[in-house]
């Protein structure tokens, strides 16, 4: 978790990157690491999870990351638990969850990261949140500051389906 930490600092220093940062390892060895680079890119797709998964499988060649550890900074929104899942990735570990940061990191529909894993049935995978929470909540707003209005479709008010 402290590489995501590292990742978490660089992409926050980097101009167009952000504050969230992962790490993929499998037996003890770091594969890769990266940092939100969604402005930097313009894409929208381009989180720090997603960023390190498609460099690593890049560089393996493959589509399949079954026996990694993905280690990020931020609890994985609803995209990257997908990608996650797709890419067979084994366990995945955050920093800090949901309750600890403001709403804006998360899309508006408050589906939780447990919850995809449980939908797409796979028990294989494991999930374990809070490690070093505190440090890595230090990156983000908390739940009761105020942030700036945007014009970010993902975090835009919805209404449920009547």
């Amino acid at each position: 978790m402290r590489l995501a930490i590292e990742q978490a600092q660089l992409g926050a220093m980097t101009p167009g990157g952000a504050e969230v940062g992962a790490v993929l390892v499998k037996g003890g060895r770091v594969a890769c690491s990266g940092f939100n680079e969604s402005e930097m890119r313009h894409d929208p797709t381009a989180h720090a999870e997603i960023v390190t998964i498609r460099r690593l499988c890049a560089q393996l060649r493959t589509n399949s990351l079954e026996g990694y550890t993905l280690y990020c900074t931020l609890q994985p929104c609803g995209m990257c638990t997908m990608a996650s899942l797709w890419a067979g990735v084994s366990r995945i570990v955050y920093g800090a969850g949901r309750d600890e940061v403001h709403a804006l990191y998360f899309e508006s529909r408050h589906n939780d990261t447990v919850d995809f894993i449980r939908d797409a049935f796979r028990h294989d995978l494991e999930i374990e949140g809070g490690i070093l929470a505190e440090e890595c909540a230090a990156f983000y707003a908390k739940p009761q500051e105020p942030v700036p209005e945007g014009d970010d479709p993902a975090h835009g008010h919805t209404e449920p389906p009547h």
